[in-house]
């Protein structure tokens, strides 16, 4: 049997805990962008945890999100107006509020290929 790491809280904590959350599609938050992401909370002394969640379309299409997870409301908002993204709302948009649901979306698919100063590295665009 799989053991969870102590020093990894259950997902329930974290939307508990950290309920202020910034989603952003999961392959923009790679390499250098990554990168620009850890700079920038270290510069501004901020601490989040992050998460992934599968988006889910009316169309059907799934893209998986990371979602970047915040106590602080003030933190949250600071994160995205640096890198945009879109505030997630953990007890709205999963499915019934469930802690590993999916996170429904409404309207068209439409991929993001760049978002504040992140872009989606060349070879993830095909």
């Amino acid at each position: 049997m799989v053991r969870r790491s102590h020093s990894i809280p259950p997902p329930s904590v974290i939307d508990r805990e950290m309920p202020h959350q910034v989603a952003l599609p999961d392959d923009i938050c790679t390499g250098r962008n990554f990168t620009l992401i850890q700079r920038f909370l270290d510069q501004e002394g901020l601490s989040c945890r992050i998460r992934a969640v599968i988006a889910v379309w009316e169309d059907g299409k799934q893209e998986q999100w990371r979602l970047h997870c915040f106590a602080d409301r003030n933190a949250a908002a600071a994160f995205l107006d640096h890198f945009g993204g879109i505030m997630f709302d953990p007890k709205r948009d999963r499915e019934n509020g469930r802690a590993r649901g999916a996170w429904r979306r409404k309207g068209v698919y439409q991929r993001i290929f760049e978002i504040g100063p992140l872009s989606v590295p060349e070879p993830l665009r095909n």
